[in-house]
């Protein structure tokens, strides 16, 4: 088990819920307050509850080894541009009694792990009857987080990692190598070998000018939008945000449904929503499935490495399985 993974077992769990009960008593809030945890990843995220007064808020817990703290300001500081100046609605940061947006807790035996509280927006992740509509308004969003991101002064000091092919699928894969995934082997392991290499080839030639590469969420998953009627999405969880290709958003905003027979029309809505903010020409609307098939081919290696994160363990093979029917489509032109 690597130190900073925080899927590997009931042990690192029990350490991570120590600092999460002792980064509460760093905040304003009454001793009965509770943290339950709701989500493990790249990072333990728990829901705080105050049953006296009824008030929730979100305690991450971040893993070690994955951020520094300048990353984590970075992560922030972004959050709270998109929010103030591109009207994006995400959550605020609630800082400690003592003013600090990170708090680094020290946990049983010296382990120390940064912290950061967030409020608790209100909303439901999209529901499946709804996709398209929503995706709409998630292209429209998405528009408007990139827009700001291309006029955007970063802070001195800003650093965030990249979403290129190397640290994605290359010898330095930040979620380990596809190669390794679960149920890689045989006829499926060929059959990615030929996208991979495909995928490198086209992301060459898309190439990295300022106009398609640049500071993105990189995980706009449907588990990180938090819908409310017809209002467009709150965006949560900016952990994995960094620099990549814009349209990789496209291609986290469909991961693990990236086979529902409705994808096609998603993005068409997406693609319409997106154009009511930013341009988006012909030549790089051509390589939206170039962009969902690499994020496919990323999450291979993700359950590789995560095999005790839930939906990790529910995918399993299945998910190569799925991913080789999606890439032999791809390859062949008829996606």
């Amino acid at each position: 088990m690597r130190e900073h993974d925080l899927s590997g077992g009931a042990e690192v769990l029990a350490r991570t819920d120590r600092i999460a009960g002792l980064a509460l008593r760093h905040h304003d809030l009454s001793p009965d307050a509770t943290a339950t945890l709701i989500n493990v990843s790249e990072n333990a995220t728990y829901r705080v509850d105050e049953p006296a007064t009824g008030h929730r808020s979100i305690l991450r817990v971040h893993r070690l080894g994955y951020h520094s703290e300048q990353a984590i300001a970075s992560e922030l500081d972004w959050l709270e541009a998109l929010r103030e100046e591109a009207g994006v609605r995400t959550p605020r940061v609630i800082p400690s009694a003592g003013g600090a947006r990170i708090l680094a807790v020290e946990g049983p035996g010296g382990e120390r792990r940064n912290c950061v509280m967030f409020e608790y927006l209100p909303g439901t992740e999209p529901s499946e009857d709804r996709l398209v509509d929503d995706f709409e308004r998630l292209g429209a969003v998405t528009a408007r987080m990139h827009r700001h991101a291309r006029s955007w002064r970063r802070p001195p000091g800003f650093r965030r990692f990249h979403w290129d092919y190397d640290a994605a699928l290359g010898k330095v894969a930040r979620w380990g190598r596809w190669q390794d995934g679960t149920g890689v082997q045989g006829e499926a392991r060929a059959v990615l070998e030929r996208l991979d290499k495909v995928l490198r080839e086209r992301l060459a030639a898309f190439g990295r000018g300022t106009d398609r590469y640049g500071l993105i969420h990189a995980d706009l998953r449907l588990a990180n939008l938090l819908v409310e009627g017809a209002r467009a999405p709150n965006v949560i969880d900016f952990d994995d945000c960094g620099f990549g290709w814009y349209l990789y958003d496209l291609g986290a905003a469909v991961s693990f449904i990236e086979h529902y027979p409705q994808v096609p029309e998603m993005i068409d809505s997406w693609v319409r929503g997106y154009r009511t903010v930013l341009s988006l020409p012909k030549e790089e609307e051509q390589e939206i499935w170039t962009f969902i098939l690499f994020r496919r081919l990323l999450l291979v290696a993700w359950i590789g490495t995560h095999s005790a994160v839930d939906i990790a363990r529910e995918l399993g093979a299945g998910y190569t399985d799925g991913s080789c029917e999606l890439a032999e489509r791809y390859l062949s032109g008829s996606l």
